[in-house]
């Protein structure tokens, strides 16, 4: 099958959504598919040659966070060329709520399109007043995904419908073969965080908060933080606290 994928945030900036479209393009054409990425962002040579880029993105903050974004009459004419070059068989779009790419893709899509829903809101004007506006044209999917039963509530909520809960892929072959480190098999337990650490919402910060509160009963305990982000995450916390980390 030719496949296109639309990605509404910028690929060139790290993110779920982001990981979960490059591992889902890369796993389609494992299994033999046809497939073509499209997403706002920088140019990039690091990035597969089957993206396609189309509109700088701009920030923009996004369900406590912070979205790079592409919108615009520009944006929105390379994505119908996009569509219509790709002459594909389906065209799977994520959070095509989101003022981006995914959007204007869904509005120019004349094939069959399948949306994956990631966000959990249960409680957002912004939300309701957009799929109040974008009903009709929600109605040109097919088929909707959530990647959890909270993104499934709130999609439910704001647009109805069944959307199916397929949750994000994981390679389990990595983690199968992947043996324990020495350092980290110590007497005591191990907390593990794994997340982008200079995202609030992620909850490092309340984490390390209860973590004294952790040692003070368990003092062999330890945390072990991975996940891109700023350096100096530790800086303002105890020294007892650093040393478990």
């Amino acid at each position: 099958m030719r496949v296109g994928l639309v990605c509404p945030y910028s690929l060139d900036v790290p993110g779920g959504v982001q990981n979960h479209v490059r591992d889902l393009a890369s796993e389609l054409r494992s299994s033999g598919h046809e497939v073509s990425v499209l997403a706002p962002g920088e140019p990039d040579d690091e990035l597969p040659a089957y993206v396609e880029v189309v509109g700088k993105a701009v920030p923009v903050p996004y369900n406590g966070s912070v979205a790079r974004l592409a919108f615009g009459p520009r944006v929105a004419t390379r994505t119908a060329r996009w569509l219509h070059d790709g002459d594909f068989d389906v065209v799977h779009l994520h959070e095509p709520l989101v003022p981006s790419v995914s959007l204007l893709a869904l509005w120019a899509a004349e094939q069959p399109v399948v949306a994956t829903f990631h966000s959990a809101i249960p409680r957002s004007r912004v939300m309701s007043s957009m799929a109040s506006v974008l009903r009709p044209s929600i109605e040109k999917i097919s088929a909707r995904i959530a990647v959890s039963e909270s993104a499934r509530a709130t999609l439910v909520q704001h647009l109805g419908g069944e959307p199916v809960v397929i949750p994000n892929g994981l390679f389990c072959a990595s983690f199968a073969r992947a043996q324990p480190r020495p350092q980290w098999c110590g007497p005591g337990p191990t907390i593990a965080f794994l997340g982008r650490t200079d995202e609030p919402r992620k909850g490092l910060a309340v984490l390390l908060a209860a973590f004294p509160g952790v040692l003070a009963t368990l003092p062999d305990a330890r945390l072990l933080v991975a996940g891109r982000g700023s350096e100096g995450v530790l800086d303002d916390e105890p020294a007892a606290v650093r040393r478990s980390v």
